[in-house]
């Protein structure tokens, strides 16, 4: 087996289990971090695809900027050991039979599927293209975008801000 496909599987593995601590941890400064794992994991398997520059992008805005402002909105957050969270409209019983069935038909897609070696892959810088695309192509869709984040961190500011009592 070679080095690359040894450190895929690490880095999909650490992905996977980082990304189910996310989602079964109690607590939710274990899931933030853990979330951390996860984002950094992506960003690694995006570089095995030979997507540098959406690596980059992963790593500038979701380990740089989301996790960020996760992080500081459960610092922000008064009282959140004292919330319990329940669910008791869907009993275990049923979800794992779901879980099953849906594993079931995935394992059978993956191995009903006639698959083909890939060839060698040739990898071209992706930068240049995806900024003749975002100023050309995209410019319109690409500046509302930027509105769009604009108006949401204007709205995290004055949601954040603590009123000023007279």
């Amino acid at each position: 087996m070679e080095v690359a496909t040894v450190l895929f599987y690490l880095i999909a593995a650490v992905t996977v289990g980082s990304a189910a601590m996310v989602a079964f941890s109690r607590n939710i400064i274990y899931s933030a971090f853990s979330l951390l794992g996860t984002f950094a994991g992506v960003a690694g398997i995006y570089v095995f695809l030979g997507a540098d520059f959406v690596a980059g992008v992963q790593v500038l805005i979701y380990v740089g900027g989301i996790l960020v402002l996760v992080l500081f909105a459960v610092m922000l957050t008064h009282r959140i050991t004292d919330v319990q969270i329940t669910n008791r409209a869907v009993g275990r019983l049923p979800a794992l039979v779901v879980v099953g069935i849906l594993l079931f038909l995935l394992v059978q897609s993956i191995r009903e599927t006639p698959w083909r070696k890939a060839k060698e892959i040739v990898y071209a810088p992706t930068t240049a293209q995806i900024g003749d695309l975002f100023l050309q192509s995209y410019l319109l869709p690409f500046e509302l975008a930027s509105l769009v984040l604009l108006a949401a961190l204007i709205g995290a500011v004055l949601i954040s801000r603590k009123e000023l009592k007279e």
